[in-house]
């Protein structure tokens, strides 16, 4: 299993432990992946200021992985819903297919559409699949609660992404309980996380951010677990601030999935990045202090 990789520009610099953790797992699980050099940004902070600029950062990436015969994945929500938009807009659009394909030109490059741009958690579900994960892992989570964030980007607009339901998402939630930890209902599970307005209104980003933990918090949570960069950013980095600033802020560790899945798969912590989480993370410890406390003491490693 091979694909071209699309890394977000913000993961080397703000979330390194995203890259490192998802570079571990998929190197566990046999997945070849491939750094193409000229690839640049997906083009989704020009949105909304140069459309052009926009559509093409994006063809451009997967003319590349194009050109390489290879299917494009990344673990980026904002790079995974720009490159389907812009590719949706593509097969759409001739007459735009046409103008950026005479862009693409001057570097001997061509959009087709013949392959794909995948998200980590796409490949996977559907990929590798869950009986293979399952099989792949040595170490399960009985006793935790985790609540599933999806990320706005990985559901919607439903008939371009078409990754899950996204009134009713239940894919993450499988890919979480093949830990054996339990994936949790709770209020608010697809609402925004407020990371848009950061920057822009941030009072109001860290409101957002603040419901989404209480309401995570009230449900029973005992973490977080996302599979998007800003999210996870958001509820890390910011609510640091919010533990800082207001009196009656949550305290709800994140994780990223992968750094979940790879402890898991029996990977290292360090090689995780699980000491790069601003908010620290001692799952095993945790989970060996809730069996004991419930009376039944035993390994909570289970190979």
């Amino acid at each position: 299993m091979k694909y071209a990789f699309q890394r977000c520009c913000t993961t080397p610099i703000f979330l390194k432990q995203y890259e490192l953790s998802t570079n571990a797992v998929l190197e566990k699980l046999g997945v070849e992946i491939v750094d193409i050099k000229d690839m640049s940004c997906c083009g989704y902070p020009l949105r909304n200021y140069n459309f052009k600029a926009h559509v093409l950062s994006s063809a451009r990436n997967l003319a590349l992985a194009e050109s390489r015969g290879l299917h494009l994945l990344t673990m980026c929500n904002c790079c995974y819903g720009t490159l389907k938009h812009v590719a949706h807009m593509l097969q759409e659009n001739e007459k735009l297919q046409e103008e950026i394909n005479e862009l693409l030109a001057r570097e001997q490059l061509t959009f087709q559409g013949s392959i794909q741009a995948r998200h980590l958690l796409e490949v996977l579900y559907h990929d590798i699949g869950l009986e293979t994960l399952k099989r792949s892992v040595v170490r399960t989570f009985q006793g935790l609660k985790i609540a599933t964030h999806y990320g706005c980007h990985l559901l919607r607009p439903r008939h371009i992404i078409q990754f899950d339901n996204p009134f009713s998402p239940r894919k993450f939630d499988q890919l979480v309980e093949l830990t054996g930890a339990e994936s949790i209902n709770w209020a608010s599970k697809t609402d925004c996380c407020g990371s848009p307005v950061w920057g822009i209104n941030d009072e109001l980003s860290m409101d957002l951010t603040a419901t989404k933990l209480s309401n995570a918090k009230k449900s029973g949570a005992d973490y977080l677990c996302v599979a998007c960069a800003y999210c996870q950013l958001q509820f890390d980095r910011v609510q640091q601030l919010l533990l800082a600033r207001r009196t009656a802020a949550c305290r709800l560790p994140s994780i990223l999935y992968p750094q979940l899945l790879g402890m898991s798969l029996g990977i290292d912590e360090k090689v995780l990045g699980m000491h790069m989480n601003q908010l620290s993370i001692d799952m095993a410890e945790m989970l060996c202090a809730r069996i004991g406390t419930a009376g039944s003491p035993g390994p909570c490693v289970h190979v």
